[in-house]
């Protein structure tokens, strides 16, 4: 063997090892799997290294789990095969690692209302699940996600800015949540991971300003930069090359068959959010990008799961770098660095 196969099976061994080393932690810290308890760990062929590693550390605290390989050709959106449903809501845990997401499914639906405890993680892979925000303190973080609330309650006025241009100003519409910190250890509780971030509904209607994207769009690294425009709680106006002329088409394609009162609520600004996950990286990924430390994100379109009453079939998210958030007194953020201050 050559010095250099021998190289690359180092490399190779020292992936799957901290592989293990971030399975360990969805299966000890963030699920807190028992020894009599059953789990069943989805995956596919895109991820089924990722769901290796899993069914390793789960098999290391109980022997009643399962791995199950979900259809090459799943796309996001549609129900597993039925023996995958089934076996889901049979369940104590389940973590789901695959390329398509099955959180807004019926089949995970039906294992919650069964009090199965579910870990989604839609487009993991092996590097960013060896590396990235899935490698967190997860215990220290939701330590430090809890200690916010006091500075959150009872302010409602945000300003956010950056040296890009982000100027923007709006209401929160309700409580600040803070649930999102990886730890599910609830009888029918859910999350995504990796995990790490806070969020609220912005008032509608209360949204004066601009903001701009320059991290990601719904997982995909910017080439340039979005300048987004919003009035009174809704987009006016979107610029800044290929990528705004993808989110204009398909604001467009929402309103498709809306009564024009509706249709107009298609460009909601519906969520605002901040990431606190130290070990979550700007990657081009649906849900890293939205944890990772200091960035700021802005979700357009349906806003009913945070309580809100804009129910049209679009949901977009953005990520900017390097804002500065200020609520009332308190400084949040600072040029992307997490304050959580008063000043």
């Amino acid at each position: 063997m050559s010095e250099e196969d021998e190289g690359e099976m180092s490399e190779a061994e020292e992936l799957a090892e901290a592989m293990l080393t971030a399975a360990r932690s969805v299966v000890r810290t963030c699920m807190q799997v028992r020894s009599n308890e059953s789990v069943l760990i989805v995956t596919d062929p895109v991820t089924a290294d990722v769901g290796r590693s899993l069914y390793e550390a789960a098999a290391r605290v109980t022997d009643r789990i399962l791995l199950m390989m979900m259809p090459p050709g799943h796309r996001e959106g549609k129900e597993p095969p039925n023996p995958v449903a089934d076996l889901m809501r049979r369940q104590d845990v389940v973590l789901i690692a695959t390329k398509h997401s099955l959180t807004h499914t019926q089949a995970r639906s039906n294992a919650s209302r069964e009090g199965v405890r579910i870990a989604s993680m839609p487009g993991i892979n092996s590097k960013s699940f060896a590396e990235g925000g899935m490698t967190a303190d997860y215990n220290a973080l939701q330590k430090e996600i809890a200690g916010l609330a006091s500075l959150l309650r009872r302010r409602r006025e945000i300003h956010i800015s950056s040296e890009a241009g982000t100027d923007l100003k709006f209401t929160t519409g309700g409580r600040w949540i803070l649930e999102d910190n990886g730890i599910c250890n609830r009888p029918g509780a859910i999350t995504n991971l990796p995990a790490g971030k806070v969020f609220v509904l912005p008032k509608e209607g209360s949204a004066h300003g601009r903001v701009i994207i320059d991290g990601s769009w719904d997982g995909e690294i910017l080439d340039e930069p979005i300048s987004i425009l919003i009035e009174d709680g809704l987009v006016t106006d979107v610029t800044g090359g290929d990528a705004a002329e993808q989110i204009n088409k398909r604001f467009e394609a929402a309103k498709a068959g809306l009564r024009p009162s509706k249709a107009a609520l298609v460009h909601t600004f519906a969520e605002f959010g901040f990431g606190m996950n130290p070990r979550a990286k700007l990657v081009g990924s649906p849900l890293e990008d939205l944890v990772y430390r200091g960035g700021a994100y802005f979700g357009f379109g349906n806003n009913m799961a945070l309580g809100g009453t804009t129910a049209v079939p679009l949901n977009m998210r953005g990520v900017a770098r390097k804002t500065t958030i200020q609520l009332e007194d308190v400084d949040l953020v600072l040029k992307g660095k997490v304050t959580a201050k008063v000043r």
